[in-house]
């Protein structure tokens, strides 16, 4: 028996990656407390995935754990003990403003959550892949002194550059306002990356642009293209904050981050860290995503614009994926904005 333990198995990233993985014949254990319903109201519970994963997936068992406690992680793992072949670490609180509110909160979930894996794993199966979804956030606003150019739809960087292409993983994550949530995630970041480096054990980080899909229980704190077709496609009135709405986002499909946890499950590293967006391939401002998503919608969006803009955001943001491309050849590109925008109104019209 092999099995995938995933944490937030019931969001966004941890119901594709536990599909992804059980269709290769793994058990999945999955840990999810729905805690994003605490964090961001009902409409954004995970409660209907996780029944619908139960409801799918035969070899699938759900654990409601808190992972920051400790004492529970540590249970789980020394009864699942050596058949933990794999644990992709998908659960966190997401969201820069939400941080704010409650700091221990945030860096009890994002960081000492995180310990608790890496211990509970180095005691029991060290030999796991041990997958952590981090951010780009651990950048901080460090991409705002970036050289932009403002266009007509677009923020967009001088295309003399070195990061035309997009950012890779030499920018400093130093000197910079991270907002209290990139700071946990920081911690987070660094010792995946240390429990790799110190102790040999197969770790990676992967930091995300916005990773998004039609499972993704979007609210107006996280979830940024779901959240915007939603309020389109039913009439909500949406905000926009800051930079003229020209902020540049790349925008990944659950699917092809998934797909990069598989190849680097089959081929592991130690210590390795990955930009992974949507990087060249799938970008757009926040006013080509609106009118993206009147189109496919044909309906008007009801927008308002707030002048300021979150703290610690980003003006522009495109990930530089060829680190991992070059890592990984055989991973490529499924869907594209299009694409990914289709699929989420189709799930916003069921």
């Amino acid at each position: 028996m092999s099995i995938a333990l995933i944490t937030g198995s019931a969001g966004l990233i941890g119901s594709e990656t536990a599909k992804r993985f059980h269709a290769e014949g793994f058990d999945i254990v999955g840990i999810d407390n729905d805690m994003r319903a605490r964090f961001f109201g009902a409409e954004a519970s995970t409660a209907g995935t996780r029944s619908k994963l139960e409801a799918a997936l035969k070899n699938y068992r759900h654990e409601v754990v808190d992972i920051r406690d400790n004492t529970a992680v540590n249970a789980l793992f020394a009864r699942l003990g050596a058949a933990v072949k794999v644990v992709v670490h998908t659960a966190a609180q997401p969201s820069h403003d939400w941080a704010a509110r409650e700091p221990h909160t945030d860096f009890s979930v994002n960081a000492v959550g995180t310990l608790n894996l890496l211990e509970a794993a180095r005691q029991h199966c060290p030999a796991a892949t041990f997958i952590f979804t981090s951010t780009n956030k651990v950048y901080g606003d460090t991409p705002n002194r970036l050289p932009l150019r403002e266009l007509d739809l677009r923020w967009e960087i001088d295309p003399a550059h070195a990061y035309r292409e997009g950012i890779d993983e030499t920018m400093s994550i130093d000197q910079t306002k991270h907002s209290l949530f990139g700071a946990s995630k920081v911690a987070a970041d660094v010792l995946v990356q240390e429990y790799g480096r110190y102790f040999g054990m197969n770790t990676a980080c992967f930091r995300g642009g916005c990773l998004t899909g039609p499972a993704h229980a979007g609210t107006e704190l996280h979830g940024f293209l779901a959240y915007l077709m939603k309020c389109t496609a039913i009439g909500r009135p949406y905000r926009v904050f800051g930079y003229k709405g020209k902020q540049v986002r790349d925008n990944i499909h659950s699917h092809d981050l998934v797909e990069a946890f598989w190849q680097f499950t089959l081929k592991p590293r130690s210590g390795e860290v990955y930009n992974l967006g949507g990087s060249r391939h799938s970008n757009c401002s926040m006013l080509e995503a609106v009118a993206l998503c009147e189109q496919i919608s044909s309906r008007k969006l009801d927008w308002t614009y707030v002048e300021d803009n979150r703290v610690g955001d980003h003006i522009w943001w495109v990930s530089d994926v060829r680190k991992f491309q070059a890592h990984y050849p055989v991973w490529k590109y499924h869907y594209g904005l299009q694409e990914i925008l289709d699929e989420i109104y189709a799930a916003v019209k069921q």
